[in-house]
Parts: C-alpha cells; sequence; structure tokens
C-alpha cells in the first residue's frame, strides 16, 4: 500500500512541476539570471527593451505540442508585455519539422 502512495505521490510531482524551456528575470532594467536556449534576436531585444522602459519582473516561455506561451510575473507593466510580445519570435524552430503520418 505505501508503494502505491508513493507512486502517486512521484506522478503528480512530475505532472505539475514547473518546467518553461526558457527564464528571463529582470531586476531594475537589467537582465540578471537567463535559462535555456534563447533566440539571439529575441535577447537582444528584451534588453532593449528592459533599457529604455527599467522594469523589474521574470518572463517565462513554456512550448507545449501546438504553441508557444509567455507568462510575465505581475510586476511586469502591461505595455511592456506588449512590446515582449512583439519581439517574440513566434517561428521558433522546433527540433522536429514536418508532418507526422
Amino acid at each position: 500500500m505505501e508503494y502505491v502512495i508513493v507512486l502517486a505521490i512521484a506522478v503528480i510531482f512530475l505532472v505539475f512541476k514547473d518546467r518553461p524551456i526558457m527564464v528571463l528575470k529582470f531586476e531594475d532594467g537589467e537582465l540578471t539570471q537567463s535559462k535555456g536556449n534563447i533566440p539571439h534576436g529575441f535577447l537582444i531585444g528584451c534588453k532593449d527593451i528592459a533599457h529604455k522602459q527599467p522594469f523589474t519582473g521574470k518572463i517565462k516561455v513554456y512550448r507545449n505540442r501546438f504553441a508557444t506561451k509567455l507568462v510575465f510575473s505581475k510586476s511586469v507593466p502591461s505595455k511592456v508585455k506588449q512590446r515582449i510580445h512583439n519581439v517574440f519570435p513566434h517561428t521558433s524552430s522546433p527540433k522536429k519539422r514536418g508532418r507526422r503520418a
């Protein structure tokens, strides 16, 4: 019986773990931490936006099978969010190209 409980906890942990493909952390307009494979143009654009309108917060990028999603912390202003959405490369190159049969 204990094995079933431990297995259930392990499955729940793996399913609900936060797994972004990219993380950018800004403090007062400066990039302090980055994680993941960040496209060069997106990184330069985010640094430029943060330099012009300093903000503090985190940007996380998630990818599922069909779409890529940007998630911002609450401290990022809405105008900055829109500018970062405009810079984000929506046609990022996924590893799998083509259609499955």
